[in-house]
């Protein structure tokens, strides 16, 4: 006869090899202390605020950075170079920690992002700087899945709500001390210190993972040692990399419609249908399909996808917009960032403990991705003249929304998984949310740098015109930089201004439309019950509550009748299972739905 616990693994991992460990690897066989938890939680939390500082450290060193290396043309990859190979290194972190341990997954990663910490530090040219941004990629992807997958593998959906808000915070955090810190090194001992400042965090964060990171080592199982989907991992690459280059090449470096162009397309979308294919047939994908089969992990996905193109479009230009339009310093760019954060910190935190202590949470990332549309529509409208006032509000708006709506679809599908593919899950969500965030950098910047160029050369052209023999003074459109426009005399100063403000804040009403088709697709979103252990979390929970309702099933309550009374009738009988008890939980969902398995 079967134990529970082999009978409950094997209902949750349905799509896992016959000859694969029954457990994940992380999968916890009793609750952790509350103690423990919280070392774990420091450390997890100090790579979140490493990863996330180095988002946003650069964004008001990036015109000093690209004007000195003079590559104000290779701007764009600066950031993308960063995004584009932490996304493509999501789902693979997921998986293979799923498969064989997070621990010294989650030590690598933070080691490859120090070395490329070190490139970046020592360049002197685009390229060598560039290369540093992807290798810290590489590292950084690994820092934030793990980092949710670990606290998941640990903390029960409805308790993991405070976690996932205090993580939304420590990012919301990090933006506003990453533009102060950047634009204070700037002025003071140098841009490169933004780089240097990862070497005293990433020893602390090593060490945080080698002292408090205690979960269970995997146990294998007797058959073979599971197979890494190589292939699937290689061709999730290519179709990552042409759809960003598209989004940046298209246009810019290439005429749509071009060769170049073109082929990128058709090798992206001949990749596509290959992954789908490998998926289909590997026994551990690094993507499972029947992921998408799950509505709230669909939902959550799309719209996050969404969400990133807004939040990434925004933050990587932003600074760089209020120092050139405004003629500010780099430091005080970053505080006038500090409003949109501390409108996340707070709106993450909150709905973070309203969410654990309710279960409720739909309508939170339904209001927020309204609020963010609403913001990215009031951003379009910034004028050059427009006071600094006007410019703070509007951030502070579009903080707010993604507060409420960021980490509650993380918690969403977290919850429609067990333990054991917890990581694959959180993996796939943030990846698709990062190819967001990738697509919002590269095709802003890209029609951005684009469209300045043009403002620039024809005004160039426009006042050589009005004026043929005035003085003109001699500038570089790829090297300038907050110092050298503030010292251009009129009508050169009022050029560059203007071009910079017309050639970005209109593309934000075209991303804003994106927020709204996110809304209409999270009005769809069931309102599937926090499950309040780490046991019973089942694979396909809404397929199989969906089926229980149309059979007619009543649930057998398990709790007192004190207990019974306050829970809402519209929750899950899994919602009612008490915490830390011995009853054979499993048995009691084959007892109350015997015809699932038809």
């Amino acid at each position: 006869m079967r134990s529970n616990h082999e009978t409950d693994e094997k209902t949750m991992t349905a799509t896992t090899s016959k000859n694969s460990a029954p457990a994940g690897p992380d999968a916890q066989t009793e609750p952790m202390a509350a103690s423990a938890i919280i070392l774990l939680f420091v450390g997890l939390m100090i790579a979140m605020f490493m990863f996330s500082l180095n988002q946003t450290v650069l964004a008001t060193a990036l015109p000093t950075i690209v004007g000195e290396l003079d590559g104000v043309d290779q701007m764009l990859w600066v950031s993308t170079a960063f995004m584009l190979a932490s996304t493509i290194m999501m789902p693979v972190y997921g998986k293979i920690g799923d498969l064989f341990g997070r621990k010294p997954l989650f030590m690598f990663a933070i080691c490859c992002f120090l070395l490329g910490s070190v490139f970046a530090l020592i360049a002197n040219e685009m390229s060598t700087l560039i290369f540093g941004r992807v290798l810290q990629g590489i590292g950084g992807g690994g820092m934030m899945i793990l980092s949710q997958s670990i606290i998941a593998s640990v903390v029960p959906a409805r308790e993991r709500g405070k976690y996932m808000g205090i993580m939304g915070s420590a990012f919301a955090v990090s933006s506003v001390a990453g533009p102060l810190i950047g634009g204070w090194l700037t002025e003071g001992p140098g841009w490169r210190w933004a780089f240097a400042i990862n070497f005293p965090l990433g020893i602390i964060a090593l060490i945080a993972a080698a002292v408090f990171l205690k979960v269970p080592k995997h146990t294998k199982g007797a058959g073979p040692r599971p197979k890494i989907d190589v292939i699937g991992m290689a061709l999730i690459s290519i179709v990552t990399s042409c759809i960003v280059l598209t989004s940046a090449w298209g246009g810019h470096d290439y005429e749509w419609g071009s060769w170049q162009i073109n082929g990128l397309i058709v090798t992206g979308i001949i990749a596509a249908v290959a992954f789908v294919f490998v998926e289909l047939k590997v026994s551990e994908p690094v993507i499972p399909m029947h992921l998408f089969t799950n509505r709230d992990f669909l939902l959550c996905t799309i719209a996050g996808l969404f969400v990133g193109i807004g939040m990434f479009g925004v933050l990587s230009y932003m600074p760089t917009y209020l120092q050139m339009v405004h003629g500010i310093d780099a430091t005080v760019a970053g505080l006038m960032m500090v409003p949109m954060m501390g409108t996340m910190l707070v709106s993450s935190t909150l709905v973070g403990f309203i969410v654990s202590r309710t279960g409720k949470y739909k309508k939170y990332p339904l209001t927020g991705i309204l609020i963010m549309a609403a913001s990215l529509v009031l951003l379009s409208q910034l004028k050059a003249e427009s006071s600094a006032w006007e410019t703070i509000g509007c951030l502070a708006l579009l903080g707010l929304g993604l507060g409420l709506s960021m980490q509650t679809l993380v918690l969403v599908v977290q919850n429609a998984f067990p333990v054991s593919m917890v990581g694959t899950a959180t993996a796939s969500n943030n990846y698709f949310r990062q190819v967001g965030a990738t697509l919002g950098m590269a095709f802003i910047g890209s029609v951005f740098t684009q469209r300045l160029m043009d403002n620039i050369k024809s005004g160039i052209t426009e006042i050589a015109k009005a004026a043929p023999h005035g003085h003109m003074p001699k500038i570089s459109s790829t090297g300038l930089t907050p110092e050298i426009v503030s010292k251009l005399p009129e009508p050169m100063h009022s050029l560059i201004i203007t071009s910079y403000n017309d050639a970005l804040v209109p593309l934000f009403l075209w991303v804003a439309p994106l927020a709204v088709l996110g809304f209409v697709f999270l009005c769809f979103l069931p309102n599937t019950p926090l499950a309040q252990t780490l046991k019973n979390e089942p694979a396909k929970r809404e397929s199989l509550d969906v089926e229980a309702e149309r059979a007619g099933v009543v649930s057998v309550p398990v709790s007192t009748p004190a207990e019974t009374s306050s829970v809402s009738v519209a929750e899950s009988p899994l919602s009612k299972e008490p915490r830390n008890d011995s009853t054979d939980h499993t048995q009691l969902t084959r007892d109350r739905d015997p015809r699932t398995d038809h």
